[in-house]
């Protein structure tokens, strides 16, 4: 089904993300479903090697969404009961909840501010404590956040750094690829993200003994995996840890193969329309866009007090648009602010992390945007910020 038909039929002119299916994607698929072998195997190894080597790092391990990811990272680095992991309130939840998972506490820290929506490197340290074993960075919107201090720090402290790479595929850092910065790093494939295979996710290390582990963890701790019995590699197995089943499939591995080759021209696309967002509504009734000197994002932020007499609220925007059938999203509901991790009363007080929630909106933003839906965006938000 064409990309319009189905934003059609979510009733939205301009969805927030949408996904390209052309007949190079079908035939990726197919050859896996007439092939008779659905489960994790060749399509699936080749993938690993592909992003591996664009990535620049020698494992990647694919796994079935990002949240494994994450979890499998934190557990192969020894995170467990009793430690603390630092990370940014402004980030999906997906990232707090791994680090729980493992026994160990969640600590959230403050971003730099409206124009960065990094993790501040001075709150990082601010937020180490005895117990803290690691932290989890995110490069928001995948803008690298500043590594440099927060490698400082770590080596102060000896501390694990893992990446939440979920935003950055194909972003660098000095040279270096976002995900190859720390000890090691994890990527999401989800539906919305500039690599989008509907599920799925890589972790990647250039440490030998951390991949075996999350080899390990990645299928119940299973010394063997059924494509070597099926090729005859091995007749049985053992099993050497706790484990679980957070393997990704042939068919998404065949996905994911088409659209790491595409990637390059997808992050070339989706900065050139960024681009055209902010040159039509940086600085304009209100609004700044976050990290704009690098014109790569999607997200404007609004600014409550735009001027004598004139207030807009980022929901009153967000309702215009979608009257309009333009689809907007808010990234993110801090984390620490939730129910159940605010529930102890004892949180840290993020207060630019709690500004700029109050401010930020996620516009449409992907690659194949044609020129009349960038344009409809881009009047929309002007009007309703005219109210």
């Amino acid at each position: 089904m064409k990309s319009e038909q189905v934003s059609e039929q979510c009733l939205w002119k301009v969805p927030l993300a949408d996904v390209r299916v052309d007949d190079e994607l079908r035939s990726a698929v197919d050859n896996v479903v007439e092939s008779g072998w659905w489960s994790m195997g060749p399509q699936v190894e080749e993938f690993e090697r592909e992003f591996a080597g664009f990535v620049g790092v020698e494992f990647a391990l694919a796994v079935a969404n990002g949240t494994a990811a994450l979890h499998l990272a934190l557990l192969a680095a020894g995170v467990g009961p009793g430690d603390e992991v630092v990370l940014p309130s402004l980030n999906f939840v997906a990232a707090a909840n791994s680090i729980a998972h493992t026994g160990a506490t969640p600590v959230f820290c403050d971003i730099v501010g409206p124009d960065d929506l990094n993790l501040d490197p001075a709150d990082l340290e601010a937020a180490v404590g005895p117990r803290t074993k690691a932290v989890v960075v995110l490069h928001y919107g995948g803008f690298p956040c500043d590594m440099q201090a927060v490698r400082e720090i770590a080596d102060r402290h000896d501390l694990l750094v893992i990446e939440d790479a979920a935003h950055a595929p194909g972003a660098t850092w000095r040279g270096e690829r976002c995900g190859a910065l720390g000890l090691v790093g994890c990527f999401s494939f989800f539906s919305n993200k500039n690599m989008p295979v509907g599920e799925g996710g890589m972790v990647v290390t250039d440490d030998a003994e951390l991949a075996e582990q999350l080899r390990l963890l990645r299928s119940h701790g299973m010394t063997t995996l059924t494509w070597a019995r099926r090729r005859g590699h091995a007749s049985s197995y053992d099993v050497l840890l706790h484990g679980f089943n957070y393997r990704l499939d042939e068919l998404r591995a065949a996905i994911g193969l088409v659209q790491l080759r595409r990637l390059p021209a997808e992050n070339a696309g989706r900065a050139e329309i960024a681009a055209r967002y902010r040159e039509a509504l940086h600085g304009k009734s209100g609004v700044s866009i976050p990290f704009a000197a690098a014109v790569r994002t999607g997200g404007v932020r609004l600014d409550l007090g735009a001027g004598p007499g004139h207030y807009v609220r980022r929901d009153d925007v967000r309702a215009k648009l979608a009257e309009n059938r333009i689809q907007t999203s808010v990234h993110y509901p801090p984390i620490h602010l939730f129910t159940h991790y605010s529930r102890d009363g004892a949180a840290r007080a993020l207060p630019r992390t709690e500004d700029v929630a109050e401010r930020v909106m996620t516009m449409p933003l992907f690659a194949h945007m044609r020129d009349e839906q960038v344009e409809l965006v881009i009047e929309n938000v002007v009007a309703a910020l005219d109210m």
